[in-house]
């Protein structure tokens, strides 16, 4: 039998082999064709801009923000509507077709793909889109490794995005992106320039998350530690999801004095660890748990939910809440209210702000804080107690347990590693995945707290500086040697480019779970294995004693 779609891009995938029927992410058949056909129009205008870039022509402006929204649109969870998808995607064949104008009016060469070449309307688009997906690569090592590029493009592009509405850039990983995207389209190599391309993607993926961090702490301050309030008031609210600050912001200043209260879900809980968002007392607390607990939390919530960027769980049929969605940037899902910017960049939420006044206050689900903000500034001012601990053999093992969390029981197993670690173990966490442990009650070493959370994915780069900067103050001459292990989550391709990013800088014996990426073949599998000592996790108990004990 045919299949009705293919998708192997997150831990969920069918039988971590790939869905060929409908997402288990709730994505339909035709709304991956149509995200087919997206990344499809952005290999080809990477074609002709990176092609126009090297013979010296100056880009407009929009070319690279267009593509990475369609890289960023199509990761696991952001967007589910297809019409804005296929918009997307008729404008980035104009741009295309207007570039290649360029091209031929200044007689720059061009190469010839079909991505280059193709021309229809979109009630082509579904038919077409059978011959542009995965699939197209019928060499099963040559795909994976093509695909592994293209999720840590997908990553990658998630973070310069956010570092754009920051008003940051850095040419050479826009360059990077256009031109990886058209050798994914038209170059023909071996599976070892491949591989090589893999670890490039890697060290890229290290300067894209390096930028964002300056962004985000030089508009918000370095992160520092501090306690979330995880109650509820009394006052109206609206609950923002995602990954983007600077959404958060325009919010907050819009709501100052309205008499609405700001909460944050899932993946904007370290958005109270920067210390700018401290002066808006109306920014009252995390709300909920982590993003695949959203269609409990937001019936019990009772206002408008702002995404920002991804995890979007399909709501119910019938779902009250559906009709308080907002979202913005690459996000979308039909029926939902969308959010544009205009030209300067400025959103008006005042839809979202309306609602809120004429909801009622969420309704408290827990009490108590969570604490984090240990960025690499902030471990930095703790650095010589922890060497102290760390000399005294306080502390033996560091552990990052950094990553995304998941719906499927076998999650459980992070928490249970946590429990289980011996009490000379520190944590070191980013991402969502710390919601499997926040609120364990795991204590500190010597003041140190046992759970040093650095934030959300996009924080993940100071979890690298962090390892720098242990091994250099523990005067190490390999990174590999610092008392660090890696158990790691993963779900999505933001993880992806942080897996890359970890193995480009030659960080080894990394456990990736709870399985390891569909989309990697057994023959790539070996590869990573042999070279860099990649595997699985097994069970608690077999890992403890693997990696701890």
């Amino acid at each position: 039998m045919e299949n009705q779609m293919f998708c192997f891009q997150c831990q969920e995938t069918a039988k971590n082999t790939g869905c060929t029927v409908a997402g288990v992410c709730g994505k339909k058949s035709s709304t991956a064709a149509q995200m087919d056909m997206l990344l499809f129009a952005a290999r080809g205008v990477s074609v002709v801009a990176s092609s126009l870039r090297k013979q010296q022509f100056q880009l407009p402006k929009d070319v690279v923000p267009m593509v990475l929204d369609a890289l960023f649109s199509t990761i696991t969870n952001a967007n589910f509507d297809e019409r804005a998808i296929q918009r997307k995607t008729v404008s980035l064949l104009a741009l295309r077709d207007w570039l290649k104008l360029k091209a031929a009016h200044h007689n720059a060469n061009v190469p010839h793909a079909d991505e280059v070449d193709w021309h229809g309307e979109p009630s082509d688009f579904e038919e077409k889109s059978k011959s542009v997906g995965v699939l197209r690569n019928t060499d099963e090592d040559i795909r994976s490794l093509k695909e592994t590029v293209m999720y840590g493009l997908k990553g990658m592009a998630a973070y310069v995005e956010h570092a754009h509405n920051l008003g940051f850039s850095d040419v050479e990983v826009e360059d990077f992106i256009l031109q990886t995207l058209s050798e994914l389209a038209i170059k023909q190599q071996s599976v070892e320039d491949w591989v090589a391309l893999v670890l490039q993607t890697g060290e890229m993926g290290v300067k894209a998350m390096a930028l964002l961090d300056k962004a985000n702490t030089t508009a918000y301050g370095n992160p520092q530690q501090t306690k979330v309030n995880v109650g509820a008031g009394c006052r109206p609210g609206i609950l923002v999801s995602g990954h983007d600050l600077r959404d958060l912001e325009m919010l907050l200043e819009q709501t100052k004095d309205s008499g609405v209260d700001v909460y944050t879900h899932g993946e904007m809980l370290p958005a109270h660890y920067y210390p700018e968002f401290s002066k808006y007392h109306h920014l009252v607390g995390n709300y909920g748990s982590s993003w695949w607990h959203q269609r409990e939390d937001f019936v019990s919530f009772n206002g408008p939910i702002l995404f920002t960027t991804n995890c979007i769980v399909p709501p119910l049929d019938g779902a009250d809440y559906k009709r308080r969605i907002f979202t913005t940037n690459s996000t979308g899902f039909p029926g939902c209210h969308h959010i544009e910017a205009d030209e300067s960049g400025k959103k008006d939420f005042t839809p979202l702000i309306t609602m809120a006044k004429h909801c009622a206050p969420p309704v408290e689900i827990e009490h108590g804080d969570i604490v984090g903000g240990f960025a690499h500034h902030q471990v930095s001012l703790l650095i010589d107690k922890v060497l102290d601990a760390v000399k005294s053999g306080v502390i033996k093992k560091f552990v990052v347990m950094a990553g995304c969390d998941g719906r499927m029981k076998s999650r459980e197993y992070y928490t249970e590693f946590a429990r289980m670690l011996p009490p000379d173990c520190v944590i070191l966490t980013s991402g969502f995945s710390n919601y499997r442990y926040n609120r364990l009650p795991l204590g500190d070493i010597n003041g140190i707290p046992r759970v040093l959370d650095a934030g959300q994915c996009n924080d993940s780069y100071s979890l690298v500086l962090i390892a720098i900067m242990l091994r250099d103050a523990l005067h190490l001459k390999d990174i590999n040697d610092v008392p660090i292990v890696y158990n790691i989550a993963w779900y999505e391709q933001k993880a992806v480019i942080v897996l890359l990013a970890l193995l480009a800088l030659g960080i080894k014996n990394i456990h990736v779970g709870p399985t390891l990426p569909g989309f990697m073949s057994a023959n790539v599998r070996n590869v990573l294995a042999s070279k860099f000592g990649l595997s699985t996790i097994t069970t608690v108990e077999e890992d403890m004693k693997s990696l701890v004990v």
